[in-house]
């Protein structure tokens, strides 16, 4: 006896892909997440490519990977896939010293994020 497979955690006619550790904060990965939201996947993919945000090759990466979920995983139609969500989050967090004058130190903190990204299939009547 095996166990029941999981449900989907996202809707049909939706794909989804998730990258946990993205090294920097995830209030710049954020920013670059809000110029992504609601808009059409393949001006999307352009907006990121054209980026001057060093994040946006990361939120590219994720982006690319959920396309592709939906078109050899859920046989979605590419052209018409949209950004429906775009979720940041804290991940792990590296902490490291430096050392500095008389003897001290001090805390580094190198912090990493994970972005979620969900893409939606949507009819051409919307």
């Amino acid at each position: 006896m095996s166990k029941p497979a999981a449900p989907r955690r996202v809707g049909d006619k939706e794909a989804l892909a998730v990258a946990t550790t993205v090294r920097g904060s995830p209030y710049k990965l954020n920013l670059v997440a809000g110029l992504i939201r609601g808009k059409k996947a393949g001006d999307a993919l352009n907006i990121l490519s054209f980026s001057k945000k060093a994040m946006a090759v990361d939120v590219r990466k994720v982006l690319a990977s959920a396309i592709a979920n939906a078109e050899n995983n859920h046989n979605l139609d590419v052209d018409s896939l949209v950004v429906k969500e775009a979720s940041v989050g804290k991940s792990i967090v590296m902490k490291r010293f430096a050392t500095r004058a008389r003897g001290r130190s001090t805390r580094i903190v190198k912090p990493f994020a994970r972005i979620r990204v969900v893409v939606r299939e949507q009819e051409e009547a919307e």
